[in-house]
C-alpha cells in the first residue's frame, strides 16, 4: 500500500477517487480548498507552492501516486482566467512541485484528467493550449479573457487539451525517473460541477443536446472513472506510459472513429 495525493478530493470524481483507495488500503492526502487534508487553491503559484510543501511534508518526502483532479467548468459567471489557472496550472505546477517525492518513490505513478471535449467540442484555442504549454500563465490567462465565447465555455477543452498533449510529450522524461505519467479522458460525468452547469441558462441547452449524442445513452459515474484511474495508478498498468484513456460512452469514438490513416484502410 502507497501514499497518494488526490486534488478536488472534497467532491466529485476526486471524493469517488479518493474513497476506493482509502477502501484498498492506501493513504490518502486530499487537497481542496476546504474540507481537506490539504487546503490550498490551486488557482495561484502561492497556493501550489504552500500545497507542494505540505504534501511533502505530510508523506515524509515520498510520494507513490498523484492524481489531480481539481478543475472547474465554463460558465457559472466565473472569469475564463480562472479556468487556465486551476485546470490546467493547478495540475501541472503542483505536478512539478511533487516530483522530486515523486521519483523518491523509485517507481510512481501519475494519472491528470484531459476531456473528451478536447475532441467533441470544436472551436476551442490552439493558441491558448500553446501558451498553457510554454508555461507562461499570465499570457495564457489573457488570451482565455480576451475570447469572446460565453463564460470561457471553450477555455476548457483548451486546458485540457494541454493536459492531454503534455502528458503524451512529457511522459518519457518522467518515466526516466520511475514516474508513470498517463491521463484519462472523461466525457459528460455526473458530478456537482456538471450538475451546476445543467442549471446554467447559458449553458444547460447545450448541454442537454450533448448528453442526447452519447452512444451509451447516459451520463458517466464518478466511480466509473475512478476505477480506471485505480488501474492506472497500480502495478496491474506499469507498462502503460504516456496513454490518454477515453472514459465517454463512445462519443469519441462515434465523432471520430473513421478517422483512420488511409494506410490503415482495409482492402476489399
Amino acid at each position: 500500500m502507497g501514499t497518494i495525493a488526490v486534488t478536488g478530493a472534497a467532491s466529485g470524481m476526486g471524493a469517488s477517487i479518493a474513497a476506493r483507495l482509502v477502501g484498498q488500503g492506501h493513504r490518502v492526502i486530499g487537497i481542496d480548498l476546504r474540507d481537506a487534508d490539504v487546503e490550498a487553491d490551486l488557482g495561484t503559484p502561492a497556493g501550489r507552492a504552500a500545497a507542494a510543501a505540505e504534501v511533502t511534508r505530510l508523506c515524509d518526502g515520498r510520494l507513490d501516486g498523484f492524481v489531480p483532479f481539481a478543475g472547474i467548468s465554463g460558465g457559472a459567471g466565473r472569469p475564463a482566467s480562472l479556468l487556465v489557472s486551476v485546470n490546467y496550472f493547478g495540475a501541472v505546477g503542483l505536478l512539478e512541485g511533487l516530483r522530486p517525492a515523486l521519483a523518491a518513490a523509485g517507481e510512481s505513478a501519475v494519472v491528470l484528467a484531459s476531456s473528451n471535449s478536447t475532441t467533441t467540442q470544436p472551436g476551442w484555442s490552439p493558441e491558448l493550449a500553446a501558451a498553457c504549454l510554454a508555461g507562461d500563465e499570465e499570457a495564457a490567462r489573457a488570451l482565455a479573457d480576451a475570447q469572446t465565447d460565453e463564460g470561457g465555455v471553450l477555455t476548457y477543452p483548451a486546458t485540457k487539451a494541454a493536459i492531454a498533449h503534455y502528458t503524451r510529450t512529457r511522459a518519457a522524461d518522467y518515466v526516466a525517473d520511475g514516474i508513470r505519467l498517463n491521463a484519462v479522458a472523461p466525457g459528460f460525468i455526473d458530478t456537482p460541477m456538471t450538475r451546476a452547469g445543467r442549471k446554467d441558462p447559458r449553458i444547460a441547452a447545450g448541454i442537454e443536446a450533448f448528453l442526447k449524442s452519447i452512444p451509451a445513452g447516459r451520463a458517466g459515474s464518478p466511480d466509473e472513472v475512478a476505477e480506471l484511474v485505480l488501474f492506472l495508478l497500480s502495478a496491474k498498468s506499469g507498462y502503460c506510459v504516456g496513454t490518454l484513456m477515453y472514459c465517454d460512452g463512445g462519443l469519441d469514438a462515434e465523432l471520430r472513429g473513421l478517422d483512420w490513416p488511409a494506410a490503415w484502410t482495409p482492402q476489399v
